[in-house]
C-alpha cells in the first residue's frame, strides 16, 4: 500500500464539518468499537447468535413451547447428512435458546404417538402419509401440535430446509416456541446462487452454512484451469464435497479462453481439452456459467470482430469498430455450445450448462431472439432482470447500464428474451442481484432498502409465474452477505411465505423493540425510496461509487494509479479515477436526483437512530451496524455528488479556453472550497470504516476505502488543495 503524509495542521482547520451531509448525524452512542482490516470474517463464522432467548417470555395458546423434555429424533438408518442437520438443530436450540435436547436414532414410522418430540426425516423414512406431501427438491411438510414436531423432507436437504425454518421461526419469536401448523413449503427458485461474501472463491465451512441456512441452494466459482479459481490454487473436488455436506452444489463460472471456431478441424478435440478435461476431473460439479466476455471465441458472425478482446489486433483492422464476439449475439454461438456441451456431458449427463446473455443486452431485439430461437434445447438461458433500461427519474434520463437496485425490473431486454425461452421451453434463469447487493456502491455488505427489494422479489415472482423464471444468480464477485434483506429474500422464495408486511414488522419489533418498531419501518422505508434516485451512470459505478469516499477529485489533466495489492482478482482495476466522458447535459439533474438521495438516507438515518434508543440490548450491536452502513452510504453518496460538482467545475477550467483571469480565480476558489467539504467528508467517514472492516471493501477488489485509503485520498487532495491549484493561480496572467 502506497503511504500518504498526514494532514497538516491548517489543512485541518480549513475544514468545515458542517459541509459533509450526514457527518450531523453521527449516533451519539454506539456499541461498535474500532477494529482492523478483516475483522469483519468471524462475524459470519457465527450462524447460531448465541443467549438470544427471551427468558420471561410465554408462549400463547397457539404456540408450542419446548423444553429440556423433548428429544430430536432421526431414522435408525441415518446418513452423515442427517446427522449433521440434526446436530445443527441441535446446537441452534443449545446455542441461541439454552435448550440442550438429546438426539435418539429411530424408526420414525413408529413414532406417530410420541410425544415432546423433534423427528426428522424424509418421505422414505416416514413411510405413507396422510394429507399433503412436498413435490419438489428441497421441499419438506412440517407439521407441529402439543406433543409432536415432524419434519418430513421431499429428501434429505429438504428435511435440512425444515429445520433451519424452525431456527427462523424461533429467531423471529426470541424464544423455543413454534405456533401450532401443518404446511408444505417448498422452494420456488431452483437454483439460487452465490459468489462469497467471504473472498473471491473462498468457502470456507461457515459461509456455506450460512448460504444453507438462508435457503441459497448453488454457490459459484470462477474458473481458469484444473484446481485454478480466479486468483489461486482452489481444491475443486474438496469445495464440491464440503459444499454437498450444507446441501449446497456447486457452480463454475467460466474464465477460459477460446481460440478455435467449431467448425474447424481439431475443433472438438481442441475443446475435449479444455472443458471435457474440466468436467472429467470434477464430474460431481452441478453446472457451468458461460458468459459472453468469459467465452468468446473467434465468430464468423459478421456483425461482430473475429477476434478475442485479450489478443492482439490484426493488421488493417485497427478502425473496426465492429463489438468483440463477446458483446454480440452471433449467430454461432449454437454451435459452439453444441461442442463442449458433447465434450462435458461425456463425463456428467446431468451437467447443467448455463449461457448469459449479459453482454449483447444492449443490441436489437430480433439477433438477440434469433439466437435464443437456435440455442441448443437442453440448456439454460440466463438473463440480466434489470439492465439496458431507460427510465426517466425526475425528469432526468436514465439508463441501467449495469446491475442496479434503482429499478426493480424487469427490463424490456428481460422480458423478450423471457418470452422467447417461455415459447421454446427453455430453463429460465435471471441475474437478480437478490444477494442484497448490486453494482450501486462497491464497498458496502448488502443494500439496506427492504421496500425496493421487496418490488425486486414481487416482480421475479410474477416473471416465474408468467415466464417459467426458475433459477436465480443472486449476487456476482461482490459476495453475498447475510442480513436481515436475506431473512425477508428466503421468505419470499418458498411457497406458504409470511405475509412481507407481517415478516418486516416482525423483525423490526425483534431488532429496535415494539416502541421503536415505527421508527424503523419509516427509516427501511426513506432508504428505500433513497436508492430510487440513484442514477446507475457507468461514470458513477466505475468511479465514485466503486470505493465511496476513498475516490480522488483530480485537477485538470491530473493521472493517478488507485493503490491496490497484487492477490486481488480485480483490483482497483474496476474503478476509473479519471471521471469524464459524460453526457454535461445530464449532470446537473444526476446531482439534483443525488441531492435528494442523501436527504432521504439523512432521513433515514435519524429515524434509525431513535430507533435504537428502544433497541433490546442483545441486538444493540446489529442496530449500531446498520446505522453505521446508513451513515457511509451517505458519505459515499456526498463523494458522488462533490464529484460531478467538481467536474463540472474542472471541465470549465480544462476546456473553456476563452476565460478570463478572474474567471479563472473564481474557478479555483470554488474548486478550493469543494475540496474542502470533499476532505471533510473522507474524514468524517474514517469512523464508519474503522467500527466495521466490512466496509470500504468487496471480495473482488479487496480494501479501496479502509482508513489508509481514505489518508491516501486526503493527501491526494491536500496536494491540490496546498500545491497544484495555488500553483495554476499563480501562473495566471497579473491583472
Amino acid at each position: 500500500m502506497h503511504s500518504t503524509s498526514s494532514f497538516g495542521i491548517t489543512t485541518v482547520l480549513l475544514l468545515s464539518m458542517a459541509s459533509c451531509g450526514t457527518a450531523a448525524n453521527e449516533p451519539a452512542a454506539t456499541t461498535l468499537k474500532a477494529e482492523c482490516n478483516y475483522a469483519f470474517r468471524p462475524r459470519l463464522t457465527c450462524i447460531h447468535k448465541p443467549h438470544i432467548r427471551l427468558m420471561d417470555a410465554t408462549p400463547t395458546a397457539d404456540e408450542i413451547g419446548l423444553d429440556d423434555s423433548w428429544t430430536i429424533h432421526i431414522p435408525l438408518e441415518h446418513s452423515s447428512f442427517q446427522l449433521r442437520s440434526a446436530q445443527d438443530l441441535q446446537d441452534y436450540l443449545a446455542v441461541s435458546m439454552g435448550l440442550f435436547l438429546p438426539i435418539r436414532p429411530t424408526k420414525l414410522s413408529d413414532m406417530g404417538n410420541a410425544s415432546h418430540v423433534i423427528l426428522l426425516g424424509t418421505l422414505q423414512d416416514f413411510g405413507p402419509m396422510e394429507g399433503p406431501l412436498p413435490q419438489k427438491v428441497r421441499g419438506y411438510r412440517l407439521t407441529a401440535n402439543a406433543g409432536q414436531i415432524r419434519i418430513c423432507g421431499h429428501d434429505e436437504r429438504g428435511t435440512a430446509q425444515g429445520g433451519y425454518y424452525l431456527e427462523d421461526i424461533m429467531n423471529l419469536r426470541l424464544a423455543p416456541f413454534i405456533p401450532r401448523m401443518d404446511t408444505v413449503r417448498e422452494p420456488i427458485f431452483a437454483p439460487r446462487m452465490i459468489h462469497s461474501g467471504w473472498g473471491c472463491d473462498v468457502f470456507p465451512d461457515s459461509i456455506l452454512n450460512a448460504a444453507a441456512h438462508a435457503g441459497i441452494d448453488a454457490i459459484l466459482v470462477f474458473v481458469t484451469g484444473i484446481n485454478k479459481s480466479g486468483t489461486a490454487f482452489l481444491d475443486f473436488n474438496d469445495l464440491i464435497a464440503r459444499a454437498a455436506s450444507y446441501g449446497l452444489d456447486v457452480y463454475f463460472y467460466s474464465y477460459f479462453q477460446n481460440h478455435m471456431h467449431p467448425d474447424e478441424p481439431g475443433a472438438e478435440a481442441y475443446y475435449d481439452g479444455i472443458y471435457g478435461e474440466l468436467i472429467r476431473h470434477f464430474p460431481k460439479v452441478k453446472g457451468i456459467v458461460f458468459v459472453g466476455e468469459s467465452c468468446e471465441f473467434p465468430t464468423k458472425d459478421e456483425h461482430a470482430k473475429s477476434w478475442l478482446r485479450l489478443d492482439p489486433v490484426p493488421a488493417g483492422h485497427e478502425n473496426d469498430n465492429r463489438p468483440g464476439p463477446g458483446w454480440w449475439p452471433c449467430r454461432d454461438y449454437p454451435q459452439w455450445l453444441d461442442v463442449v456441451k458433447r465434450v462435458m456431458r461425456k463425463h456428467n449427463p446431468n451437467l447443467d450448462i448455463v449461457f448469459w446473455t449479459y453482454n449483447w443486452g444492449w443490441a436489437p431485439v430480433e439477433p438477440r431472439l434469433d439466437l435464443i430461437r437456435h440455442l441448443p434445447q437442453d440448456i439454460s438461458l440466463e438473463v440480466t432482470f434489470e439492465m439496458f433500461e431507460d427510465i426517466v427519474k425526475d425528469g432526468v434520463p436514465t439508463r441501467c447500464v449495469d446491475y442496479t437496485a434503482s429499478f426493480e425490473g424487469p427490463g424490456i431486454y428481460f422480458r423478450t428474451e423471457a418470452m422467447e425461452a417461455a415459447k421454446r421451453k427453455l430453463p429460465l434463469y435471471a441475474m437478480s442481484n437478490t444477494g442484497g447487493l448490486s453494482w450501486d456502491i462497491g464497498v458496502i455488505p448488502y443494500e439496506p432498502i427492504p421496500y425496493q427489494w421487496k418490488r425486486r422479489w414481487d416482480a421475479l415472482l410474477a416473471a416465474n409465474r408468467d415466464w417459467g423464471l426458475v433459477g436465480l444468480m443472486e449476487c456476482h464477485h461482490y459476495g453475498w452477505w447475510p442480513s436481515f434483506i436475506s431473512e425477508l429474500s428466503k421468505e419470499r422464495y418458498w411457497t406458504n411465505g409470511m405475509d412481507f408486511d407481517k415478516h418486516i414488522r416482525a423483525i423490526a419489533c425483534r431488532d429496535f423493540g415494539d416502541d421503536g418498531a415505527e421508527n424503523a419501518l419509516s427509516a427501511w422505508q426513506d432508504w428505500s425510496e433513497a436508492f430510487r434516485n440513484y442514477p446507475p451512470t457507468n461514470e458513477d459505478q466505475y468511479g465514485p461509487f466503486r470505493i465511496g469516499p476513498a475516490y480522488p477529485l483530480l485537477f485538470l489533466d491530473q493521472t493517478i494509479k488507485i493503490p491496490d495489492v497484487p492477490y486481488a482478482h480485480f483490483g482497483a482495476g474496476i474503478c476509473n479515477p479519471i471521471y469524464g466522458f459524460h453526457d454535461l447535459g445530464t449532470v446537473d439533474g444526476e446531482i439534483r436526483l443525488l441531492e435528494k438521495m442523501k436527504s432521504l438516507m439523512a432521513s433515514g438515518l435519524q429515524k434509525l437512530q431513535r430507533a435504537r434508543e428502544t433497541s433490546p440490548a442483545g441486538r444493540r450491536e446489529e442496530a449500531d451496524r446498520l446505522i453505521n452502513l446508513g451513515d457511509f452510504i451517505g458519505h459515499c453518496v456526498q463523494t458522488t455528488i462533490h464529484t460531478k460538482k467538481w467536474y463540472l467545475l474542472n471541465y470549465r477550467l480544462r476546456s473553456q479556453k476563452d476565460l478570463n483571469v478572474q474567471e479563472r480565480k473564481d474557478i479555483c476558489q470554488k474548486l478550493l472550497a469543494l475540496a474542502q467539504a470533499e476532505m471533510a467528508n473522507a474524514t468524517a467517514t474514517i469512523p464508519c470504516v474503522e467500527r466495521d472492516s466490512r466496509l470500504g471493501w468487496e471480495p473482488s477488489m479487496e480494501y479501496m476505502c479502509d482508513p489508509e485509503h481514505l489518508q491516501w485520498k486526503l493527501g491526494v487532495m491536500k496536494d491540490i488543495v496546498e500545491n497544484r491549484i495555488p500553483a495554476y493561480l499563480n501562473a495566471l496572467p497579473k491583472e
